[in-house]
C-alpha cells in the first residue's frame, strides 16, 4: 500500500479528489498526521467511517517501531528504527537550551565512502521516501512527547544523493499545514554533489546548506572523502560561491579534525586562503573515532587554536557542542549498530 506521509499537501488534495472526496479533507488528514500525530486512521474522529475505510483500504501511516533506544547521560536519544521492511535506520534527537534538534538519516547505508564515517561500513540499500523522512520526526516526537525545532539532514546517507525526496520532505517538514518547522531551523548537508548544489540554489528554500570540506587540498581531501575525486575542491567552494550569489544565504562549512592529518596550523592558513570573503561559517568538529578507523580526534589544545586562527583571520568559526559520543550517537558514528 501508499504511504500516505509520501503525500504533500496538494498531492493530497488531488487523492482525495480521486477518491471522490471534497479537497478540504486533505488540511484535516494533515492536521491529524502532523499536529496530532495519531498513529491510525481510526483515529481522525472528524472523518466519516466511510472515508477511514477508504483510507485504510489504500494506504499505511508508515508507523516506525523503535527497535533499540539508548539515551547518552547529556540527554541525547539514540533511536535504531525499523522501516517496516526489515532494514533499519538511526536517528537522533538531541537537547539544546534552544529547542530539540534531530538528525535524521536519508538512506539506507551510503555510496559516498567517507574515511571518517561510520555508515561508510553499512552496503547501500536504498533512498529513504519523503514519508519515511518525515516519519523519523514524528516516531521522536510520538515517543518523546516533545516538540522537535531544529531539523538536520546529517544522518545516515547523502541526501543531495536522494534529492527529491529530501527537498520534498523539507517542503513538507516546513509547510504550515505539515510539521510547520520553519525553513531557518533546518540544515541539509552534503558531501559535495555540485550538480545538486545548483539545483538546491535554484529551489528557493531557506534552509541552511552544509558542505563537510574536512580538508583544504584535493590531495588531503580525496583520502578522506572519495567524492573529491569527482568533485574537486577548487570546482566544490565555486558551487558554494554561486549558491551564496544566488541564494544570499551563509553556508556552514563542517570540518573535522584528526589529528596529525589537517588539525595544524598550515591547514588554518590554507582554509582561511580558500573562504575568504565567503558569506560562511566554519563548524570545527572534534572528529569520532569509528570502528577500524584510521583518523584520531585532535587534542583540545589544537582545536582551540585552530578555531582562534579562523577568527582571528576574519573566518567566523566555532567548536561543535559533542553530544552522545558515549552511545556511539555523536558527528560521523551512526551506523546501525546491533542489526
Amino acid at each position: 500500500m501508499k504511504n500516505i506521509k509520501n503525500y504533500n499537501f496538494e498531492d493530497l488534495k488531488e487523492e482525495l479528489k480521486d477518491m471522490g472526496e471534497k479537497p478540504f479533507r486533505a488540511e484535516q488528514i494533515c492536521k491529524w498526521l502532523y499536529q496530532e500525530k495519531v498513529q491510525s486512521f481510526d483515529d481522525m474522529t472528524n472523518l466519516s467511517l466511510e472515508l477511514r475505510e477508504k483510507l485504510k483500504a489504500n494506504y499505511t501511516m508508515c508507523n516506525f517501531n523503535i527497535l533499540k533506544k539508548q539515551e547518552s547521560k547529556d540527554g541525547t536519544i539514540k533511536y535504531l528504527f525499523d522501516v517496516l521492511d526489515g532494514n533499519a535506520i538511526e536517528t537522533v534527537l538531541m537537547r539544546y537550551h534552544h529547542g530539540n534538534s534531530i538528525c535524521v538519516s536519508s538512506q539506507i547505508g551510503c555510496k559516498m565512502g567517507c574515511k571518517f564515517c561510520a555508515s561508510t561500513g553499512i552496503n547501500f540499500i536504498r533512498s529513504l521516501t519523503s514519508g519515511e523522512i518525515i516519519e523519523q520526526i514524528i516516531a521522536v516526537e510520538q515517543d518523546t512527547g516533545e516538540r522537535i525545532s531544529n531539523v538536520v539532514f546529517m544522518g545516515i546517507g547523502e541526501p543531495l544523493d536522494n534529492y527529491d525526496n529530501v527537498v520534498k520532505a523539507i517542503k513538507m517538514i516546513n509547510h504550515p499545514k505539515g510539521l510547520n518547522i520553519g525553513a531557518r531551523h533546518i540544515s541539509i548537508s552534503t558531501s559535495g554533489l555540485i550538480p545538486k548544489i545548483y539545483q538546491l540554489a535554484e529551489e528557493n528554500i531557506q534552509c541552511t546548506l552544509s558542505i563537510s570540506l574536512h580538508a583544504t587540498n584535493n590531495e588531503k581531501r580525496s583520502s578522506m572523502m572519495p567524492v573529491n575525486q569527482v568533485y574537486p575542491i577548487e570546482q566544490l567552494l565555486q558551487a558554494c560561491r554561486d549558491y551564496i550569489a544566488k541564494t544570499n544565504r551563509r553556508i556552514s562549512f563542517e570540518y573535522a579534525l584528526a589529528k596529525d592529518n589537517n588539525d595544524n596550523l598550515e591547514d588554518a592558513k590554507e582554509l582561511v586562503k580558500r573562504l575568504k570573503g565567503m558569506l560562511c561559517h566554519v563548524n570545527l568538529i572534534p572528529i569520532n573515532k569509528i570502528e577500524n578507523g584510521k583518523f584520531d580526534k585532535s587534542s583540545n589544545e589544537n582545536i582551540m587554536k585552530f578555531r582562534d586562527y579562523l577568527n582571528n583571520h576574519g573566518i567566523v568559526a566555532t567548536i561543535r557542542r559533542e553530544l552522545g559520543s558515549d552511545i556511539d550517537a555523536a558527528c560521523g558514528q551512526l551506523r546501525r549498530k546491533n542489526l
